[in-house]
């Protein structure tokens, strides 16, 4: 899948079948007024349930994934930005193979201060899950399953199927 970005005065945001880099989404926040930079990066384990994992692979719907990104990071990170008080934000998901020890999703938030940066990356982590149209398949060493997530679950969207 080709890059995909949007972006607004202080936020951007990126599905990207390429390597994602921590690096690139701390430098889009940095900002003279920001006292704090907190990120978050959800990395794929290898393990779960006592299982060795070999890879996970996010797959979207190309077409939906982006209009879907596009209205709903655009609500996310706006309404992150006004809740914690942010002073810029990035966001950064992966699709295809993502192997063992490697990021799946980048968030950078930065702030006058700590607390709100390190609220911001828990918050849009959540709203990322219970919003945007991305699968994961979780793959062992003797065999794979799609796997469902159980925020879209409690948040009444299972029908969306999100990573």
């Amino acid at each position: 899948m080709e890059p995909a970005s949007i972006s607004g005065e202080q936020w951007a945001a990126r599905v990207s079948g390429e390597a994602l880099d921590l690096a690139q989404c701390m430098q889009f926040v940095e900002d003279p007024g920001a006292g704090a930079i907190s990120t978050f990066s959800g990395v794929t384990r290898n393990s779960f349930k006592g299982k060795a994992v070999v890879k996970l692979e996010y797959e979207c719907y190309t077409d939906m994934a982006l209009k879907k990104l596009k209205a709903r990071a655009q609500d996310v990170c706006e309404e992150c930005c006004q809740k914690h008080a942010i002073i810029r934000l990035a966001v950064a998901h992966r699709v295809g193979e993502v192997w063992v020890g490697q990021p799946s999703v980048l968030i950078a938030a930065s702030s006058a201060h700590r607390l709100e940066a390190i609220q911001a990356c828990h918050w849009v982590i959540d709203a990322l899950k219970a919003t945007v149209p991305i699968w994961k398949k979780e793959f062992f060493e003797d065999g794979s399953i799609w796997k469902e997530n159980a925020e879209c679950q409690l948040l009444g969207n299972s029908s969306e199927g999100l990573a």
